[in-house]
């Protein structure tokens, strides 16, 4: 695999290489000296045609630990802002000499076109397109789970996961605005590659049309799905009012009717198992789809999701990019 854009397109065994491969690097930043030489010489270039901060911040870390120099690229206060295409953009950046680029754009399949086009000869690597995917957003989240599942249902300690571990029985409810979520999409493809059940909870108005083909299950109810899946991990989804506003809005009647029915508080924290642990892919948005007191509780694993961010994205830049690591 010489790009990646989605977390579809890995099978069971290579997304179990990156997990394992991120562990590794995990390791090496225990150390010490945190820097290794592997991308010495190699040019990274984050193109951010959207906000971000976690997985703009990851991916310079990222790089940086392995040696490589970063080009950082916004479209705020760049010639996008002058009506400069993708396609340009992308080849002034391929003059300047990049051996990868990391793209974030607000159109969906914007990476797979970088890619694809024939605009530019280098690894791609999608940090989220519009609703589409977000895969390593995907294979951070799996890491998080992989530390804190254990398959007998007891609480696992969060320990780096043996090599060639899977999901396998993991039992996952993802709760929100799935509609407008790469998260969620990514998540569903990967998870389930992996071995794990997962559940989608939402209202009706923020699911997508078309699911039949989905692996997973849907329900309505938050309360009667944590109630019968009895899961190892909730995922709470951000409502993302910003994608929602450019659609006119109206997708359900109040925020606090939103936060009432499918908001994570204490009382929906204590119906789960003691050991399932609570995620976000952040930002938050405290107080509508997760309370302060359920965001900053014992079993929440948002802080460790970003750190295992950056090991996820090292493995990746490794995979893609090192002589010795290129396997995907």
């Amino acid at each position: 695999m010489r790009h990646l854009l989605s977390a579809k397109d890995l099978d069971h065994d290579e997304a179990v290489m990156v997990l394992d491969t991120a562990e590794a690097m995990a390791a090496t930043q225990r150390h010490a000296v945190k820097k290794l030489p592997t991308l010495r010489g190699k040019t990274v270039v984050n193109l951010f045609f959207e906000d971000s901060t976690r997985t703009r911040l990851s991916f310079e870390a990222a790089a940086k630990r392995l040696s490589a120099d970063v080009i950082n690229f916004s479209a705020r206060g760049s010639s996008v802002s002058k009506g400069e295409s993708l396609k340009d953009t992308a080849q002034t950046i391929m003059a300047m000499g990049a051996d990868a680029v990391v793209i974030r754009h607000s159109a969906c399949g914007a990476a797979h076109l970088l890619a694809h086009a024939g605009w530019i000869d280098v690894p791609v690597l999608n940090a989220g397109d519009g609703t589409h995917q977000h895969p390593t957003q995907a294979l951070l989240d799996a890491m998080t789970l992989r530390r804190w599942y254990a398959p007998d249902g007891t609480a696992a300690d969060g320990s780096p996961a043996p090599r060639g571990r899977d999901l396998g029985g993991a039992k996952v409810i993802i709760v929100g605005d799935v509609l407008h979520s790469r998260v969620a999409r990514s998540n569903v493809d990967l998870m389930t590659a992996l071995g794990a059940h997962v559940t989608l909870v939402a209202p009706p108005t923020l699911l997508p049309v078309g699911m039949d083909d989905w692996t997973c299950d849907v329900s309505f109810d938050l309360d009667e799905a944590l109630e019968t899946v009895q899961p190892d991990a909730v995922m709470m989804l951000r409502v993302q009012r910003e994608r929602m506003s450019a659609a006119g809005g109206g997708f359900f009647p109040s925020p606090a009717e939103y936060s009432q029915a499918y908001g994570l508080n204490l009382a929906r924290r204590a119906v789960m198992p003691e050991h399932a642990i609570v995620m976000h892919p952040g930002p938050m948005n405290r107080g509508l789809e997760i309370t302060a007191e359920a965001a900053d509780d014992p079993r929440s694993r948002v802080i460790e999701q970003v750190g295992n961010g950056v090991s996820v994205r090292m493995a990746a830049l490794y995979l893609l990019l090192a002589d010795e690591g290129n396997q995907l």
